[in-house]
């Protein structure tokens, strides 16, 4: 999970604002230093590309491909169980093994719902 950011990539997430309001999907990619998602099936735009010719079949054909632009995470709510949620942080303990073969004790943050308390 990025840091300061509550969703990461593979999560199932609403979209709460702008002209794709209401949708949902699986976002692809994320932008940290943006703070911007890229979500599967919103947000999409026409790019008009151009022909570029590289000798041969390396060359790509020009046209006009629909793909999907970044959106403003604060535009997004995560989804739990198909229900949008408010997520917080926790910290459990866990068992970690060392190359060795031992184990030791140690803590990690996971992300949990505040609705039910439950981990995503």
């Amino acid at each position: 999970m990025a840091k300061g950011l509550k969703v990461k990539k593979g999560d199932t997430v609403k979209v709460i604002a702008g002209k794709d309001k209401g949708a949902e999907g699986k976002i692809i990619a994320v932008f940290i230093e943006d703070e911007r998602v890229v979500v599967e099936g919103v947000n999409r735009i026409k790019k008009h590309t151009k022909v570029q010719d590289q000798g041969g079949r390396a060359g790509t054909t020009g046209g006009i491909i629909t793909t999907e632009a970044p959106i403003h995470v604060s535009n997004v709510m995560l989804l739990e169980d198909g229900k949008p949620v408010r997520t917080g942080s926790k910290r459990v303990a866990v068992t970690k093994r060392r190359p060795d073969g031992s184990t030791y004790a140690a803590e990690r943050s996971v992300r949990v719902s505040r609705k039910t308390g439950k981990e995503i």
